[in-house]
C-alpha cells in the first residue's frame, strides 16, 4: 500500500530484528481487523524494540487497522516522543497505557488493548470472567482487573495499571475493554484470542440466564490451568498458530509486510 501517509522506514533502514517485529505487529493489526475486534482507530497494539532505549512501536493514529503496514508503524520513546520520521500522530491515551506496561515488565514485548463489544460487556459484569467454558478456563487463571478511571490520559494512572496487572498476562479493564501482554506479538495475540473468545461465549451463554448455566465440576478449572501454562502458550503461539495466521494473511493480502 502506498499513500500520502506512507511512513519512511523500509526493511533496509532498520535492523532485521526490528523489521521482523514490525511485520508481526502489522500482522496483529490486520488480524484484529479481520476478526472484527477493531474500534475504528481507537485502540492500540504496541511492541517494544530491543535495546536499552525502551523505544516501542505503535499505530499511526490516523489509520484504520486494515491499513497498517510494517513501515507505517511509529516508533516512540517512553515519554511518547516520536523517534522515527513519521508525519502520523500518536494517541496520548494509548501511550499512557502501553508505556506503563512496557517500562515495568521486561517480558511485555507486546501489549494489545481492545474495546470489543463482548470484552466491554464482560468488563461491566460484577463477576468478571466466569469459568464456565474451556476457553474461559484457559484465559481466566491469568486475568487481572483494573478499575475504570476515565479515558487514560493521566500519567499517574500508570502505577495503578502496573500494580493491578502484577505478573499476569491479561487484564480486564473494568467498564473499558481487554488487554494482553506477551514476550512475542504471537503470544500476546493468542492470549487475546482466548480472552475475547471467552468473553464472547460468556455474553452468549448468559442469554440462558445465570441459573441456567452448567457449572464445571470442582477441580476442572485448576486442571485446565495446569494444561495451559506459559510453556504450552509459547508452543501454541509461536510454533503453531502464529505461522498459520501469517499464511492466512498472506493469502488474503500480504500488504502488511510493506
Amino acid at each position: 500500500m502506498t499513500t500520502a501517509l506512507q511512513a519512511i522506514p523500509a526493511s533496509d533502514a532498520v535492523s532485521p530484528e526490528e523489521w521482523t517485529l514490525r511485520v508481526d505487529l502489522a500482522a496483529a493489526y490486520r488480524l484484529v481487523a479481520l476478526y472484527g475486534w477493531d474500534d475504528l482507530i481507537f485502540t492500540h497494539l504496541s511492541a517494544r524494540v530491543s535495546g536499552p532505549e525502551h523505544h516501542f512501536l505503535i499505530n499511526p493514529y490516523d489509520r484504520m487497522f486494515e491499513e497498517i503496514t510494517a513501515s507505517s508503524l511509529v516508533k516512540i520513546d517512553i515519554d511518547g516522543n516520536k523517534v522515527s520520521d513519521s508525519p502520523a500522530p500518536v494517541n496520548r491515551a494509548g501511550f499512557v497505557i502501553h508505556s506503563a506496561i512496557h517500562a515495568a515488565r521486561e517480558d511485555a514485548t507486546a501489549v494489545l488493548h481492545l474495546h470489543t463489544p463482548h470484552g466491554q460487556a464482560v468488563s461491566a459484569m460484577a463477576e468478571g470472567l466466569l469459568p464456565h467454558t474451556q476457553t474461559a478456563m484457559i484465559a481466566g487463571h491469568d486475568v487481572a482487573y483494573h478499575d475504570f478511571e476515565g479515558i487514560a490520559t493521566d500519567l499517574d494512572e500508570r502505577e495503578r495499571l502496573v500494580a493491578d496487572l502484577g505478573e499476569r498476562h491479561a487484564m480486564i479493564l473494568r467498564n473499558h475493554g481487554t488487554l494482553t501482554v506477551g514476550s512475542t506479538v504471537a503470544q500476546a495475540f493468542m492470549r487475546m484470542y482466548f480472552l475475547e473468545r471467552a468473553c464472547e461465549a460468556q455474553v452468549l451463554m448468559l442469554s440462558a440466564g445465570r441459573g441456567g448455566l452448567n457449572t464445571p465440576n470442582q477441580g476442572v478449572a485448576e486442571k485446565v490451568e495446569s494444561q495451559s501454562g506459559a510453556e504450552a502458550m509459547t508452543m501454541v503461539s509461536d510454533a503453531l498458530a502464529w505461522p498459520a495466521l501469517l499464511r492466512k494473511l498472506d493469502r488474503i493480502d500480504p500488504g502488511f509486510r510493506d
